[in-house]
């Protein structure tokens, strides 16, 4: 195992947001090891509280390492870091004087077979990543769900040998970002705190719970409020927190619709109590972002924070991360849903793995517009005149007598392309409306939404 400082993620990110602070992360990662050095000290050394992220090529991610060794070889451009085809003394100097006790990194990749990656990371002297059995499986390929549990289940084992060297290991589900976009909010509740329970049973005790940034702020709320509550009760002896992603869908494809969405990501994680953010950048909507964009939304994303932390303070976080409230009510809609969701998976079976085959076996879990042929495609989401993403139809899923609407209207093609590009035009069409307008104010007083600076 490589040598570096002891770097526990977990407490590193509980320490911060007692200090009043939100915690900005890129989903940054390069094949070239000098380029990835040079964004992970840019990120280090931007004006924002940071962690760093190795974020994993498509190749290393398939288990194509023969595509990614070729690469490396033959100096072809990836869209990550192969951390397993690197030597690891490449890794060493990657990580030398940039990972420390003040700069955790984190490992991203989306692999349901992902041994041959935490051999790696474990090996690096890294001890925080993130995905999950569902999560990094339904979404991505065809491999059964059964064998990403087994799977899954081995990485939990590789993970916690990092407590052979004194640090804590942290693992973060992916489970609240299901597909990106169209998923209700309770089922992103459900699967997240399902997932973290997966970790929890596996040993695992520092644990981060995602969820992201959907159709409508309100309703945001609702469902962090829901997963703090579930966590407090599903995670007991558990560090946790919870992380918000900004929006995974169709990204806005101007600077200030971009901005704008970003800043209400990290109003979000404010005003809801979570503890740190993942990033979007302004050039998501058209290629992969430069160093120079992600340190541009991160300092961003901080100074949004930090001016929704101003207007609208969150009360004072409990210890440990545990607890649901002051944050919100956790009597909503929401919170119903997802707790009908995971109270029927784990009716299921005792070990929770099985529980959640069972579950998307009997779609008593069901992602919508989800093609993985173990996903029952029964259930159907839409958005309401008022911006809320729900149910239009539940096929299985048990929330008969729970959601109290009728029936929405069938989704049609045109429909559901309407549903993906919702937020986006919603955002552009802000921000151009707000261009045409005449300037008020001057350079000196400037707008935390939709600047560029």
């Amino acid at each position: 195992m490589a040598s570096h400082d002891a770097v526990d993620f977990g407490e590193f990110v509980q320490r911060r947001h007692t200090a009043g602070e939100l915690v900005v992360q890129p989903r940054m990662g390069f094949g070239d090891p000098g380029r990835m050095r040079a964004g992970l000290l840019a990120t280090k050394q931007a004006d924002a509280t940071t962690v760093g992220t190795l974020t994993l090529d498509s190749f290393t991610r398939v288990g194509d390492l023969d595509s990614a060794a070729r690469a490396l070889r033959e100096g072809i451009g990836l869209n990550g870091y192969p951390i397993v085809s690197h030597e690891a003394d490449t890794t060493a100097g990657v990580l030398a004087g940039v990972l420390d006790a003040g700069f955790p990194v984190q490992v991203r990749h989306g692999s349901a077979r992902p041994q041959h990656i935490f051999r790696s990371l474990v090996g690096a002297g890294l001890s925080a990543t993130e995905g999950g059995p569902v999560s990094y499986c339904l979404p991505y390929g065809r491999t059964p769900l059964d064998e990403s549990v087994r799977n899954w289940s081995d990485c939990c084992e590789l993970l916690l040998r990092v407590r052979d060297s004194g640090v804590e290991p942290h693992i973060e589900t992916f489970g609240g970002c299901m597909l990106g976009q169209l998923c209700p909010p309770s089922e992103l509740v459900a699967v997240s705190a399902l997932e973290a329970l997966f970790f929890y049973r596996h040993g695992l005790r520092s644990i981060s719970v995602s969820y992201a940034q959907q159709t409508h702020a309100g309703q945001d709320q609702e469902a962090i409020a829901s997963l703090r509550a579930l966590c407090a009760e599903l995670l007991p002896e558990a560090r946790w927190h919870v992380v918000v992603y900004a929006y995974m869908g169709l990204y806005p494809t101007t600077p200030g619709g971009s901005l704008d969405l970003l800043a209400g990501a990290a109003e979000l994680a404010v005003t809801g109590g979570a503890s740190r953010l993942i990033v979007k950048t302004v050039a998501e909507s058209h290629r992969i972002p430069t160093v120079a964009e992600n340190v541009q939304a991160l300092e961003h994303a901080a100074r949004a924070a930090r001016a929704a932390r101003v207007l609208r303070p969150a009360p004072a976080a409990r210890a440990g991360g545990a607890g649901p409230a002051p944050y919100a009510n956790t009597d909503s809609q929401v919170h119903r849903e997802a707790r009908a969701l995971v109270e029927a998976v784990l009716n299921c079976h005792a070990d929770i793995g099985q529980a959640l085959v069972i579950a998307f076996k009997r779609g008593l879990l069901d992602i919508p517009y989800c093609l993985h042929p173990d996903n029952a495609g029964r259930a159907r989401s839409h958005i309401g005149p008022d911006g809320r993403l729900g149910w239009a139809e539940l096929g299985a899923l048990p929330l008969t007598g729970v959601v109290q609407h009728g029936r929405a209207p069938s989704i049609t093609s045109s429909g559901l392309m309407q549903a993906l590009s919702y937020v986006q035009g919603k955002f552009d069409a802000a921000a151009l409306e707000r261009d045409r307008r005449p300037v008020l104010g001057t350079a000196a007083q400037p707008i935390v939404k939709g600047e560029l600076a």
